[in-house]
This record gives structure tokens, C-alpha cells and sequence, in this order.
């Protein structure tokens, strides 16, 4: 059986690798490749902190809200794995703050610890008077990607670079823990936040909605980095290593289905898996599980399809 898998951002080879694993040993013929006008380090995962944390203002649509638990599973049970350097895998505890109190997330049973902020903790931030602290999970896009590029490879799965028709970083080794603000009414990313990486500390705190310039904005720069030293006063004196712009390829709702297109006589089945705005590293192995089940599916239906007819 042909695969193509277009895309190699998080979501596409995270779907590739699901699907080769699960039905590879069961149907030989497996003929997997992946087509993408860009491959790591220019995809958007490349830019990403990878943060594991879904969105505030989902509400917890239920088969997303499964999604993101089974990728924070997935991931957990790799944290203390020989391959976890290598995925740029780590666990890492820090602070959600806010001007005001605001109802606990759903999913604060899926990290680890989660609680409110202490008085004491608040002093530490006089410009928020609510807040949680737990622990969570980092992981880092680039060294992600290419650890799936990798076990892709050995799988022998074929790259083929076609098309189909911001963030900044320092170096803060003192900064240990991932601080996040909140500002409901201005709605999500548009307020400051630090995330700790294993190398370099990504800031950020911009969301452009319609913005599809990839050229650093100077004044971008200039907000990230005095709303992050407001936070966190030590990144004065950091050295700047880098700056990223990137997308959050966003939709009012993750699309996760199968398609049937008829070109003429022939039916190409297609399952669509896009549309995870910015947290795609959050959510991504659940949906690949997803993807890979739609996929049984249509492997199951071409089976029975061209099973010889009883001759009972």
C-alpha cells in the first residue's frame, strides 16, 4: 500500500511514524513518503518552546482533551528513557500568572502537582495576584523533529522536499522555571512568557492573528523582551542567541478525519490532521494515534473488499 504523508512539522511525522509502527509488521507492502516544501530547522515546530500546555480558553472539548492526555502519557513514559536527551524531552515545573482569579484549567489532573500560588509565591510577582504552580513537560521542537526524522530513516521511509501547492531565545542558564501570564481579555500569547529549554530560554508574548510575515519585527523585539525582563529582571544581562518569528497554523477546531477524492475512476483516500495552532507538540502523539486508527480502518476495508466472494 502507497502512503504519502504531506508535511514534516510535528503533526506530519509524528503521523507517519504512528502508522508505520502500528500496521508496517502487519501489511509488508507498507509504501510510506513524505513530501514537504520545508524540513527541520525551517518548519514552524522548529520555532516552537514546546511547552507541554493546552490552551486556557479551550473549554475541554472531550476528544481533544483525550488527545492531549495521551500525548502527555506518551511523553512521560519516555522522560526517563535513554531517548529522552535525544527527543529534547525533560520535566520542567513552573507558574501560570494572572490579575485576577481565574477557573482552574482542564486539565490541571493531567500534569503533575497542580495547585495555587501561595501568598509568599505571589510576592514574587507583584504585578499578578493569582496564579498555579506544577509541573509539566518540555519539548524541544527541533531536537523532536529530528529524532523523528531519524527513526523515520531507519524505517526507510523516503523525504522528498516539494511543495504541495516570534520568538526570541537567550541564554539564561539561572532561569530554571517556565513562567507564563494571562491576560483573558487580550486574549492567548499576547502576554509575556519565559520556557526554559535545555540550551536557551525562549521568550515570547506575540500573537498576530492574519500575520503571515516571517521577517523579525523590531518592535516585537522590543515588546517580548521588557514585558520578560518586567517578569524577569535577571534576563537583563542575558545574551540574545537568536530570533525566531513563526506561525500557529490556527482553526476554530483541530480537523481529524478521512476524506474519499474521486479523480475520474480512481479514489484516493485522504485523512486530514491539521489546524493545532500553537500547541501541536501539546496534542500531537494523540492525534497521531488517531490518524493511525483511521488508517487501520481503510486498511481493514480494502481487505475485506478484496476478499474472494463464499461459496457457501
Amino acid at each position: 500500500m502507497r502512503v504519502v504523508v504531506i508535511g514534516a512539522g510535528v503533526m506530519g511525522l509524528s503521523t507517519a511514524l504512528c502508522i508505520h509502527e502500528h500496521y508496517h509488521s502487519v501489511h509488508q507492502l507498507l509504501d510510506m513518503k513524505i513530501y514537504a516544501d520545508r524540513f527541520t530547522p525551517l518548519t514552524t515546530t522548529d520555532v516552537a518552546a514546546g511547552l507541554w500546555q493546552p490552551y486556557l480558553s479551550d473549554h475541554g472539548n472531550p476528544q481533544e482533551a483525550d488527545w492531549n492526555q495521551q500525548t502527555f502519557n506518551y511523553l512521560l513514559s519516555h522522560v526517563h528513557s535513554p531517548n529522552a536527551e535525544k527527543m529534547g524531552l525533560a520535566l520542567i515545573s513552573g507558574y501560570n500568572l494572572f490579575h485576577e482569579a481565574f477557573p482552574e484549567p482542564f486539565w490541571k489532573d493531567a500534569v503533575l502537582g497542580f495547585r495555587k500560588l501561595t501568598p509568599r509565591e505571589l510576592d514574587m510577582f507583584p504585578d499578578y495576584s493569582y496564579g498555579w504552580f506544577n509541573t509539566s513537560l518540555i519539548l524541544e521542537g527541533k531536537s523532536y523533529l529530528q529524532w523523528l526524522t531519524e527513526r523515520l530513516t531507519e524505517r526507510r521511509v523516503k523525504f522528498f522536499q516539494r511543495k504541495v501547492e516570534s520568538f526570541e531565545e537567550v541564554t539564561a542558564p539561572w532561569v530554571k522555571h517556565f513562567i507564563i501570564t494571562h491576560d483573558p481579555d487580550n486574549g492567548i500569547y499576547k502576554s509575556p512568557y519565559i520556557i526554559p529549554g535545555t540550551q536557551a530560554v525562549t521568550l515570547g508574548g506575540i500573537f498576530q492573528l492574519g500575520n503571515w510575515s516571517e521577517i523579525n519585527n523590531i518592535q516585537d523585539h522590543k515588546t517580548i523582551l521588557e514585558g520578560c525582563c518586567r517578569l524577569e529582571p535577571t534576563l537583563k544581562n542575558a545574551k540574545i542567541v537568536d530570533e525566531c518569528t513563526g506561525f500557529r497554523p490556527v482553526r476554530p477546531q483541530i480537523r481529524l478525519e478521512r476524506e474519499q477524492l474521486h479523480f475520474g475512476p480512481s479514489v484516493t483516500e485522504v485523512i486530514h490532521n491539521y489546524g493545532h495552532g500553537g500547541y501541536g507538540l501539546t496534542i500531537h502523539w494523540g492525534c497521531a494515534l488517531e490518524a493511525a486508527k483511521l488508517f487501520g480502518k481503510i486498511v481493514e476495508e480494502r481487505k475485506l473488499s478484496r476478499r474472494p466472494p463464499s461459496h457457501l
